[in-house]
């Protein structure tokens, strides 16, 4: 269930052709530094993980930090995106590694329900319940142990828009779901439509679902149904439907209508706001678009590409819908113990802030100084992460079964496509998607 998300990840595959070219010089996997000296000296620790391009290429500087820290080389290998299929096959062959990054709560359940985790040390463990919120240990706990230790972090509740558009238009950045709706409707009257939406890209609309969703159920039916303890037939969601249908029915705020939303993935969307012929005057995503405007489109963020929180629906609060990558160690890796050593580091706001220095990177660790974040924008969108707490809630397609939350073209990503083609009967919507989650859930 791998789908290309949470992060900038989403981008480095599919964006850049230059991050292609880096990850090919790096697809065999490379080893961080000289063993010489320090406790682990002459020691390997080997990680898998779906980062390509920079992701990758930033996540070995902390490794190469964990190397002058403890003398142990390391190895990174790319997984793919189905980390649960390489994980599993590395397992078969008597070749697994010893640290996994696990991008979805769902593998993580799946690889400790298979009997394949070891839990974290006591002193990872400690660290983490000092370091985050606790709904981040709940995130990486199953049958009440604690294996998964969330290392990065994405904010999923910005809206992102272009200065010159408001302007243009003189609107301001709205604090209330109505507010967004006027203030796209008045972008379109001044020539601009409001949002281009990545509609070829499910993923993205189960974010827009889980936005709405989160502020006007709340945390706990969002907890709910995330575990498919109340049914998608449920009140609450076809009301956030009828809700969501709001913007996926009025052509006014649709780049393109839906048809043009669904011929539209998400790095078109982000240079339909921030390329050189813009269509739209926002795009809703996580704080990862930040990433591509600037790489790809050369804008300033902060200055020409510019984020809101994305708002509270009614009386709801606005949500703060966050999505992770999780270190957990292997019990048939080779050398597992160190690979619990890079834990504890990764446990560490040292070596988040390695990370944050290099940019691309939220560390969900309260105790990380904002300073070691190279830009404001990074920086206002950490403590926000940060200042959300225990309200924070992870990606609910990312909780669930992959063939109900993370396949292109089946289950949640599929019926919300068809959703935007066709928002006129939430119910009918609501139904289908309890028919497709029941179905995953039971296998």
């Amino acid at each position: 269930m791998r789908r290309p998300s949470n992060t900038t990840r989403r981008t480095a595959a599919t964006v850049s052709a230059a991050l292609a070219v880096a990850l090919t010089a790096t697809a065999c996997g490379g080893t961080t530094g000289p063993a010489s000296g320090g406790e682990l000296s002459g020691q390997t620790v080997t990680v898998a993980g779906v980062w390509t391009g920079s992701e990758q290429k930033n996540f070995k500087k902390v490794l190469d930090a964990f190397t002058e820290k403890t003398g142990a080389k390391t190895v990174f290998v790319p997984s793919g995106d189905n980390v649960s299929t390489f994980v599993g096959s590395k397992i078969e062959g008597g070749n697994a590694p010893d640290v996994v990054m696990v991008p979805q709560v769902g593998v993580l359940k799946q690889f400790a329900s298979e009997g394949w985790l070891k839990p974290l040390s006591d002193k990872t463990a400690k660290s983490a319940t000092d370091g985050l919120a606790p709904v981040w240990k709940d995130y990486g706990t199953v049958d009440g142990t604690y294996y998964g230790l969330y290392f990065k972090a994405a904010h999923k509740s910005t809206v992102w828009y272009s200065p010159d558009a408001f302007t243009q238009a003189g609107v301001t950045e709205p604090s209330s779901w109505t507010g967004l709706l006027e203030a796209g409707r008045t972008l379109s009257d001044s020539g601009r439509p409001a949002f281009a939406i990545a509609g070829e890209d499910g993923w993205t609309l189960t974010d827009w679902f889980e936005n709405v969703y989160l502020s006007q159920a709340g945390p706990e039916k969002y907890d709910q149904l995330a575990q498919h303890k109340i049914k998608w037939t449920d009140e609450s969601v076809v009301k956030a439907l009828t809700t969501l249908a709001e913007v996926f029915k009025d052509k006014q705020l649709v780049a393109g209508g839906a048809q043009g939303a669904l011929r539209t993935d998400f790095p078109a969307s982000v240079e339909q706001v921030f390329g050189p012929e813009p269509k739209a005057g926002m795009v809703y995503e996580g704080d990862f678009v930040a990433g591509v405007a600037k790489d790809e489109f050369g804008r300033k963020p902060g200055e020409d590409a510019k984020f809101f929180p994305f708002p509270g629906v009614g009386a709801g609060e606005p949500p703060v819908v966050s999505g992770g990558d999780a270190a957990v160690v292997l019990k048939e890796g080779k050398n597992a113990e160190a690979g619990m050593r890079l834990l504890e580091f990764l446990a560490t706001p040292e070596a988040a802030e390695v990370w944050a220095g290099a940019g691309g990177f939220l560390s969900p660790n309260k105790d990380v100084s904002l300073d070691a974040y190279g830009d404001d924008v990074t920086r206002e969108t950490a403590e926000s992460l940060i200042g959300a707490g225990n309200s924070v809630r992870f990606d609910m397609s990312d909780q669930a079964p992959a063939a109900f939350g993370g396949t292109k073209g089946a289950g949640e990503w599929k019926l919300l496509q068809d959703f935007l083609r066709d928002p006129s009967d939430p119910k009918a919507t609501a139904a289908k998607l309890e028919a497709a989650a029941a179905k995953a859930y039971r296998n």
